[in-house]
């Protein structure tokens, strides 16, 4: 029996939650929302809530410990995607970006610029708003990842 699927979600301060309940429940994948701000279980009643110990990186630690190539991370921080990544699991950004082993590179180093321009006052370091295209770019890409997760042979997974 293959491992199931799951979609684990750096939760605190994700946009997508509601979303990745909907489209998880119609494949059947398990979501796991993983928080250090402590989440209430009752206001997302199909989802595990893992609470982490407060740290920078405890929620990330998290999630990379645990994932695998079964697994869709959700997450914003780009160094985060980077690690789960190399565990082999999918990452998806909330406003719908996929990251790739193809595409990680240049949103580090893209990163790093922009942290740059900030801590020398170039930039004002302010986030484009979150929109509902971001919204339903993200439901129809966190679609197509499961999609292909389910139709993934069985066999292909380790042992």
């Amino acid at each position: 029996m293959s491992a199931p699927i799951r979609v684990l979600v750096d939760a605190d301060a994700c946009p997508v939650k509601d979303e990745v309940l909907d489209v998880a429940g119609r494949f059947g994948a398990a979501v796991v929302l993983v928080s250090n701000g402590g989440m209430r279980p009752s206001r997302y009643p199909g989802a595990r809530i893992v609470n982490v110990p407060s740290g920078a990186d405890a929620a990330d630690d998290w999630i990379v410990e645990d994932a695998t190539r079964r697994d869709v991370v959700i997450s914003a921080d780009i160094p985060l995607a980077s690690r789960a990544l190399e565990k082999g699991a999918s990452v998806l950004g909330p406003d719908g970006r996929p990251f790739s082993p193809e595409n990680i590179g240049a949103a580090l180093s893209f990163r790093s610029f922009n942290q740059h321009l900030r801590e020398t006052g170039a930039s004002s370091g302010y986030n484009k708003p979150f929109g509902p295209a971001d919204r339903s770019r993200f439901r129809q890409e966190l679609d197509r990842l499961l999609r292909r997760l389910t139709s993934e042979p069985a066999a292909s997974e380790p042992t």
